[in-house]
């Protein structure tokens, strides 16, 4: 059976959405606003909720010593990540490490392993 994110929509299913959206950007070498993250995932703006599915990403690479792939998704206004987002004072040098990164050779995180990031 087909499964789809806006039936099972919770923080967890979303993370495994932004993750795949994100590692295609990352692929291609290129940034994504919040704005056009949302917009890519509700089909229209959502102000506010993004932060908590991108913690577990963050927090997701973190642990397991990976590019930090949240650092391309920016503010349209700064082209910066969000104050939550953790980064290192080099951003063009981690953003050039979220690109160098194989993506596609790594199996994506289960909701299993996103719900484990919060246990840690």
């Amino acid at each position: 059976m087909v499964r789809y994110f806006k039936e099972e929509s919770t923080h967890i299913t979303r993370a495994i959405q932004v993750w795949l959206i994100l590692l295609s950007a990352a692929m291609n070498r290129q940034t994504m606003t919040y704005t056009d993250l949302s917009v890519k995932m509700y089909e229209h703006y959502a102000a506010g909720v993004l932060g908590g599915i991108l913690e577990y990403i963050a927090v997701y690479c973190n642990q397991n010593e990976l590019p930090p792939l949240t650092a391309i998704v920016v503010n349209k206004e700064t082209g910066l990540p969000g104050l939550s987002i953790p980064v290192e004072a080099d951003l063009n040098r981690v953003r050039e490490q979220v690109y160098q990164f194989d993506w596609y050779s790594i199996f994506p995180p289960t909701e299993q392993e996103f719900e484990n990031t919060k246990e840690k």
